[in-house]
């Protein structure tokens, strides 16, 4: 996977890049970042990629031909154009069924924007995707970009070191991940379900489905409208209900 990232600020992501997996995964040539700051594609003497404006009001407004540039020159590099995603509060909700599929590619282009906003022909003209990642307003993309990366980086085959984590994770089936427990089997007192110690692998299977489907009932219940379920599934949430309403 290569990552363009557009911004202002490179050095923002000097820690993200040389720590824990990520890093690994760009030692072992799984990933290729490069960070370009685009401010190196304005034509003034001064470098100006923002400006007020039309119509009045408060804050600057990214100019369109500083990123309109830098990305005409990443496509010229390439076959095949990536996706080029803006970070923005206005986009669609990033989930991992959205990082499932950018996962998909190998090539992928990230806007960085500061200030008050772009300049809607970047919007209109230049991005393919826009992207958020929650409901709240934030200085500059680059917090995003960096979430939007972690996400998708994880599921390139051989990021992780075991394939399997990915896979159980929260929202990789829909649902909410079951608890984890490791050692000592007890801890002040608390202990490890008796079921985890058995080594019953089709019991262990089964308390870990149950334990998702409680857990996405308890706390995200809204995940279940969309979630793959089984006919035992629906059963087991059938009885939550009961049990619940029998204790109201």
């Amino acid at each position: 996977m290569r990552f363009d990232v557009l911004t202002l600020f490179p050095e923002m992501f000097t820690g993200f890049l040389q720590s824990s997996i990520i890093k690994r995964a760009h030692e072992k040539g799984l990933i290729a970042t490069n960070l370009i700051n685009f401010r190196e594609y304005a034509t003034d003497k001064h470098r100006t990629v923002d400006d007020t404006p039309y119509g009045g009001g408060g804050g600057m407004v990214l100019k369109p031909e500083p990123l309109f540039a830098a990305v005409d020159d990443i496509l010229a590099q390439v076959d095949e154009r990536p996706p080029v995603i803006l970070m923005s509060p206005q986009g669609v909700p990033f989930t991992q069924a959205k990082a499932e599929e950018l996962a998909r590619h190998s090539h992928l282009v990230l806007l960085c924007g500061h200030y008050e906003g772009y300049d809607e022909r970047i919007r209109q003209h230049l991005v393919t995707d826009e992207i958020s990642i929650g409901d709240y307003v934030l200085t500059g993309g680059e917090l995003p970009a960096m979430v939007l990366m972690d996400s998708v980086s994880r599921l390139i085959s051989g990021v992780l070191g075991n394939e399997s984590s990915a896979v159980d994770d929260s929202f990789s089936s829909g649902l909410l991940e079951y608890p984890q427990y490791t050692r000592p089997p007890e801890f002040r007192g608390m202990k490890v379900p008796d079921v985890l110690l058995s080594g019953h692998h089709a019991r262990i299977e089964q308390w870990r489905r149950e334990q998702s489907l409680l857990r996405t009932w308890q706390r995200r219940p809204d995940l279940l409208r969309t979630a793959a379920l089984t006919e035992e599934d629906r059963a087991f949430l059938r009885e939550l209900e009961r049990k619940y309403s029998h204790e109201q």
